[in-house]
């Protein structure tokens, strides 16, 4: 249970940094494909090394997805010039990796056991080493977001004077990319391909609800993802020593997400209503103006 808490505190202050920049670029279902083009290297990991082969085999994946993802996005938006055209080649390319390692995965024996580890992660089982690889996979992911973050924000929100001031928007988007691929790599051991995409996407989406000043929205989303992720750790335990049931920490922990996606929503929704009422009280009793043209000729 220690470790497993260490390394949701390792991924929250991880996914918090990579995720505002995720959201600032719009970048949401690029980061859904990424984690999805790392299956088949995560399977191919597995067959060659065992628990050993993961590391290496989604670390390649992923760096090719992000380099694949780079090179489809560029050359979509140069033919059509739409987000759309960006996100059908990724399209084609997340489900044929993921159907790629779902082949491969099923070649084996046992593969409904190794599928499911892949799919929804073993927090609870997380190894000494293993969490010594989440951590420094996500300091590099960290780095790279923290080296490049003045041409990341400069890219994000003036995408013409980013261009014509010459910087190469290639390497801009490759950077961000890997760096979304190696937290990938560092969530997917402990959460699994199909939870660790809302640990990059939804903390930051509650934090922007939450707050509206940029240097927070990191904190408030790292306090988020280590909420959910204990709330879901407890609930987990709970489950399974009063019901006699296994529940997937993961799931639980994403399901915890998903709630507190709602609250700051359903927060944010009577906080825009209580101020837009007061606006209206406010304006009915003031006085009304007087026409200073009143009486005069047009």
């Amino acid at each position: 249970m220690q470790r497993a808490l260490i390394a949701i505190a390792v991924l929250a202050i991880a996914a918090a940094v990579v995720g505002v920049f995720i959201n600032f670029r719009e970048l949401e279902f690029v980061s859904d494909g990424l984690v999805h083009a790392v299956f088949p290297g995560l399977v191919i990991g597995s067959v060659v090394g065992g628990t050993a082969g993961l590391l290496p085999g989604a670390v390649g994946a992923a760096l090719v997805a992000a380099l694949l993802f780079t090179l489809l996005g560029r050359a979509g938006s140069r033919s059509s010039g739409s987000i759309a055209a960006r996100d059908a080649g990724i399209a084609v390319v997340l489900t044929g990796l993921f159907s790629l390692g779902i082949v491969l995965v099923s070649r084996g024996e046992s593969y409904v056991s190794q599928l499911q580890e892949l799919l929804f992660g073993r927090i609870l089982t997380v190894t000494e080493a293993q969490l010594t690889q989440i951590a420094v996979v996500a300091v590099i992911a960290i780095a790279i977001v923290l080296v490049t973050r003045r041409a990341q924000l400069y890219r994000a929100f003036d995408p013409a004077g980013f261009e014509a001031a010459g910087f190469s928007a290639f390497r801009t988007d490759l950077a961000l990319n890997v760096a979304v691929a190696l937290l990938v790599v560092a969530g997917v051991q402990a959460l699994g391909v199909l939870m660790v995409v809302a640990i990059l996407v939804v903390p930051v989406a509650v934090a922007r609800l939450v707050t509206r000043k940029l240097w927070l929205l990191a904190p408030v989303a790292a306090l988020v993802t280590l909420a959910a992720g204990i709330a879901g750790l407890w609930g987990s335990f709970e489950w399974s020593l009063r019901g006699s049931v296994s529940a997937s920490p993961g799931a639980l922990i994403v399901l915890a997400l998903v709630a507190l996606y709602g609250v700051a929503v359903a927060g944010s929704a009577s906080v825009h209503g209580a101020k837009r009422a007061r606006a209206r009280r406010i304006a009915a009793a003031a006085p009304p103006v007087p026409r200073l043209n009143a009486g005069v000729c047009p």
